[in-house]
């Protein structure tokens, strides 16, 4: 037990100065691509907050996470909304309530899925990265290592792959697009974007204007 409490301790620690370059999911979904025989594809450039468009981090807490500067970690209303959801409506997909802090932590130290015990790992790395990291750091972080189309890997990789441009670059319409494929950027896509898409675009867009996040 002392052993797993410093050695996360002190992960978490060190990936609050050191890029994080690779991730678990990374390594699965490479796994995912030889077993199928497809073309193996991991597209990744860490790239500094400093270097993205501000628009990037407005868009995806306006998608995300809209408490995402004033919780610590955990958005409980948004979490009883969507345990009261999902059991009056089990036919329906299942509402999530995960923050943005619990996604980076789920992307950068464990794997997807369901189970109880993965669960259990997401609450204790979420609330020791909100302790050990700033809020611009857990954004940066997020923003460099979420999954954002099949192969590819943070804003910088995404924006090179769709547009040829630098994170720095994006408009805020093309920050809106990218926030409104997050929940399933493996179905949706920033670079031919559905009507249902643009209609989230449209929609993130008008929530950006009501969040104030200048890292």
């Amino acid at each position: 037990m002392v052993a797993f409490f410093a050695s996360t301790i002190l992960s978490v620690v060190v990936l609050r100065f050191v890029p994080v370059w690779f991730t678990p999911l990374m390594f699965i979904r490479c796994y995912e691509q030889v077993k199928e025989g497809r073309e193996l594809r991991l597209d990744h450039h860490w790239t500094p907050l400093s270097d993205m468009s501000n628009d990037m981090s407005r868009a995806v807490i306006a998608s995300e996470d809209a408490k995402f500067l004033s919780h610590h970690g955990f958005d409980f209303k948004a979490i009883e909304h969507a345990a009261k959801r999902n059991i009056q409506h089990p036919e329906k997909q299942r509402l999530g309530a995960s923050t943005i802090t619990q996604q980076t932590a789920k992307n950068v130290f464990l794997w997807p899925g369901r189970s109880w015990l993965r669960k259990g790992f997401e609450v204790y790395f979420t609330a020791l990265i909100e302790l050990l990291w700033t809020k611009e750091r857990i954004m940066e972080v997020y923003l460099n290592s979420i999954e954002t189309a099949e192969g590819t890997y943070g804003i910088e990789a995404v924006s090179l792959s769709n547009w040829g441009l630098s994170a720095s670059q994006l408009s805020r319409e093309q920050c809106a697009l990218i926030a409104a494929t997050l929940p399933n950027p493996r179905r949706f896509s920033s670079k031919h974007p559905s009507a249902y898409m643009l209609k989230r675009q449209r929609h993130i867009l008008r929530e950006m204007r009501f969040v104030n996040a200048d890292f």
